[in-house]
Parts: structure tokens; sequence; C-alpha cells
């Protein structure tokens, strides 16, 4: 019998449309002798499903009642950017329900949307460097006297945020408060940091088993100032995979997001971007992203193509995972309680 999967999109951030994408592409690819597949949309108003109308989803259980039968799900396939879906708050009522679901558990998909705090928990990883960097939580004249130490440039970014929507690349100081109120348009956390003169990557990582497997890295040039949301998906973007790397600089890198996958205790398939530093070949750690794009655009389905695998195997690694791990946790709560 196939197992129901839910595969969740949308959301209630400026990545919903990208999240849409994303969907498609999984909902494309997915092994359907498996699967039996249902695409729930969530908005700020509705959680549905739709075919010839919409079904609205029972939010006391996640069932999706149709005409002839009542779903209850096997487990939730996550392709949602942004919140709820990636900071933790769809992680813990899943959680509370006992449903499995793919990617990061809730304390870690939390904790990795504020890209300050990641910093400084992956800080102290051998051969890992961090930018200069400060949180700002006002945007006044005070938090302006707080980046007088930085050098310029500046990125500016908010600390919440995906997809680089309202980041800017700052030379100037003149051009520091409007870049501030770009970013806090999207954020009430702003991360501002110190540019590193490098060259730009991004990697996927996952679980297989009990092994963290690395694909090959997708080095980016753009001809914009940094790689920006036009960038991204608008083709201003060079995109090599894999890399332009050293044998030295690939087992490095593949050493360093072994060591951040695991300290940050992920789950599933998260992508990892960094800078390689042009005088010194250091690795500079950008962000990770707990569930990144699916996208004919996106990083992940290239380098899943350049590693020799099918999106279909990946997905159903990512389900099947999810789905062990959940009966792992039921047992070990099982026996903690007896």
């Amino acid at each position: 019998m196939k197992k129901k999967i839910a595969l969740l999109t949308g959301g209630y951030s400026g990545e919903y449309v990208v999240s849409l994408k994303s969907a498609s592409t999984v909902l494309e690819n997915i092994d359907k002798e498996k699967y039996e597949v249902y695409k729930i949309i969530i908005n700020k108003t509705n959680w549905y499903y739709e075919d010839e109308i919409k079904h609205e989803i029972n939010r006391n259980d996640f069932s999706l009642a149709l005409a002839t039968e009542t779903i209850c799900f096997d487990a939730i396939f996550l392709c949602l950017h942004g919140s709820p879906g990636e900071d933790g708050k769809l992680q813990g009522y899943f959680d509370m329900l006992n449903i499995p679901y793919t990617g990061c558990g809730q304390l870690t998909s939390a904790l990795t949307m504020n890209k300050a705090y990641t910093k400084a928990i992956v800080a102290g990883i051998e051969d890992l460097h961090i930018a200069k960097s400060v949180q700002l939580f006002d945007n006044n004249e005070l938090a302006f006297g707080k980046l007088t130490h930085l050098k310029l440039p500046l990125f500016i970014k908010p600390n919440n945020g995906g997809s680089s929507i309202g980041m800017s690349k700052v030379k100037g100081y003149e051009n520091l408060k409007d870049a501030l109120d770009r970013a806090f348009a999207e954020d009430t956390q702003i991360l501002v940091e110190e540019f590193i003169t490098g060259r730009e990557f991004s990697v996927g990582a996952y679980t297989e088993g009990e092994n963290v497997m690395v694909l090959p890295a997708t080095e980016i040039t753009t001809e914009n100032d940094f790689f920006d949301f036009e960038a991204k998906y608008e083709g201003k973007a060079i995109e090599i995979t894999p890399g332009r790397m050293t044998e030295s600089e690939t087992n490095k890198v593949e050493s360093i997001v072994k060591s951040i996958y695991e300290k940050l205790n992920c789950k599933g398939i998260v992508r990892i971007d960094y800078f390689l530093e042009h005088k010194t070949g250091n690795f500079f750690f950008i962000e990770i992203n707990t569930i990144p794009g699916q996208t004919a655009q996106s990083f992940i389905p290239q380098q899943v193509k350049a590693a020799g695998i099918f999106l279909r195997d990946i997905y159903t690694t990512l389900i099947e995972e999810a789905i062990h791990t959940r009966r792992l946790s039921l047992t070990n709560n099982t026996e903690d309680n007896g």
C-alpha cells in the first residue's frame, strides 16, 4: 500500500512563490509507485488541498476529509521556505501530533533561522571562520554607532530571512540608512557583517543511514554586486557544479560541512553557503538553509545530478529517514516512560 504524503508549500513570507516552485519539482520527481502525494497549500488564512474544490485541513490532527475518505498522513514533506515551515513552528506542531516530517527538528530549525545565533553555535569548529558582524534590534542612530568598528564594504541582511530578500551590500556609509530600512522592512533583527573577498560556494548535505553525505558544491559568480534575489532567480549568475576546488579544498570543505551538520543536529537535506577567501583559502561560513530550494534554478537539484543520483531517490531517502527517526523517537520515549 502506498504511503500517504502531505507535500507542504506556500507559507507566510516573501518566499511563498519560491516554495510553490520547489513543490512542483518535488511533485514531479517523487516516487509515485511508493507514495500517494497531496499538495497542501499553507497561507495566512487557509490550509487546504485543492482538486476540483478546496478541502480545508483539520488542524486538530492534520487530517484531510475528502468526499470518499478521511486521510491521515504517514509523513510530511516540508517544502515551505521561511515562516512557518523553516523556523520551527510547523516542526513543533507535527511533533505534538507525532507525524513524521522531512528535515531538521523544531529546535534546530528555530535556531538556524537566526543567522547570528547559528554563527555563535558553529564558531569553534576546526578550520571554520566567521566574518566580523553586529546584530541589530533597532533602526536608529544608536544602532549606527555600533557599526563603526566594522570595515567597509558591509553586508546588511535580515537575520531570519531567505532568498536574499531585503539584503544589500553597502560600500559607503551614506548608503547605510537605506540598506537598514530595506532590511528592517523584512525583519525585526538585522545582521551587519564585513564583506569577505573570496569565491562563493553553496553545498548540500543529507543523512543516509548513519552517514552524512556531502554533495558536489556549486560555485557562484554573478555580474551583480552579490548573489541577490535577481541573481538567484532571474539568470544574473553563473553557477558551476561541481565548483572549481582543488582536491585539498574539497576534502577540507567536506570535513567542515559534516561538522556543521552534526553540531547543529541537522536532519534531512540542508544547504550550507560559504566563501573560500582569496588570500588565505580560509573557509568562511555564511549561513545554513534547512529547507533548501528545489526549483529548476536551485542548487540542490544541480548537485544531485552532478553526484549521479536521481532526485527521486533523494526524496525517498528523506521520507524514509523521517519515518524511521519518528519511530525511533517514539520507541525511546516509550522505554523511558516505562
